[in-house]
């Protein structure tokens, strides 16, 4: 007899499922977000599904999910839905995924120019699994895009590529125009928070990128509220600028279950405002810090200014 598993049934984090349920604060009044739902919502809501395709903006449960895809603005997901870590922050699926989808690259091009994108931001879930942890899947699909529709920049959003050698030289050979890596929080956490991740390691990814290509924008973003102090952050500050990264994100940290790592604070907006002008101090091109920030929160506006803040600076020098 054989034995057939939906895996539908399947819980969404496995490794979360014995973990005991940990308090979930109550929101402060300035973490409020509409609803989606507007008709702009539900056009790019369309284009998704016509084509197949997985967001991070849904798998990651995103605050601001009705903003962006009201305004046609979306983060593509490669390589499926399910990722092979268990980070103690995240909401997206935790197992064993399928196969890559060979067509996918060309499936998110042909969104991207059906939704006239002027920046289109990439990302994906960890491969471990796979010998390249999809490093030449990242470099298809950026080829896809640039001849499907040439004129829209692109930013990726990759994992780390853990033992990978000659991982992230196939991605830098591609070109994206800009290159995010998130630390995700400060080395401190990262047992608790980030156990697959070795901080070190991620900074040394992007100073590399600036090594293979200097003219690729490097961005790294953390959450703040996991029980870190602020002269970390401050340290984690100085070793993205070591790194020679170009833009930093800081965004509140936002419990997605009762199963997933708890919110230790939430982070006034004065105190976000204050590491944006320390960050700005610091070097950094671009800084966005406020507690609804997220890696691809306003990218494309965000580009725009980190291309014009490089080519001031450049006219300084």
């Amino acid at each position: 007899m054989v034995t057939v598993i939906d895996t539908r049934e399947r819980p969404r984090h496995p490794e979360k499922a014995h973990r005991p349920e940990t308090e979930v604060l109550r929101k402060p009044e300035w973490i409020r977000v509409k609803a989606p739902g507007s008709a702009g919502w539900s056009k790019t809501a369309g284009i998704v599904k016509e084509h197949g395709l997985v967001t991070v903006c849904e798998e990651a449960g995103c605050p601001n999910i009705g903003e962006c895809w009201e305004k046609k603005h979306a983060t593509f997901m490669i390589m499926g839905d399910t990722c092979t870590r268990a980070c103690a922050f995240c909401n997206v699926r935790t197992g064993l995924p399928d196969a890559l989808d060979r067509d996918e690259p060309q499936k998110v091009a042909d969104s991207i120019a059906k939704l006239g994108l002027s920046h289109a931001v990439i990302t994906s879930v960890d491969r471990d699994d796979l010998a390249d942890g999809g490093a030449e899947h990242f470099a298809r699909t950026i080829a896809a895009i640039r001849k499907a529709s040439p004129k829209t920049t692109i930013e990726i959003l990759t994992p780390d590529f853990l033992r990978k050698d000659g991982a992230l030289e196939v991605v830098v050979a591609a070109r994206p125009d800009v290159f995010n890596h998130n630390l995700e929080t400060v080395p401190s956490r990262y047992l608790s928070v980030r156990p697959g991740a070795r901080y070190f390691h991620s900074l040394r990814l992007l100073q590399k990128v600036k090594e293979l290509d200097p003219s690729i924008f490097t961005k790294s973003g953390i959450m703040v509220g996991l029980g870190e102090e602020r002269p970390e952050v401050l340290q984690l500050m100085d070793d993205l600028r070591s790194a020679d990264v170009d833009f930093i994100t800081i965004g509140q940290y936002l419990q997605p279950t009762r199963k997933h790592h708890k919110v230790e604070r939430f982070v006034t907006p004065d105190e976000f405002k204050a590491y944006e002008t320390v960050a700005y101090a610091k070097g950094f091109l671009m800084v966005s810090a406020s507690p609804l920030t997220r890696s691809s929160h306003h990218a494309g506006d965000d580009f725009e200014k980190l291309r014009a803040n490089r080519a001031a600076r450049l006219g300084r020098a």
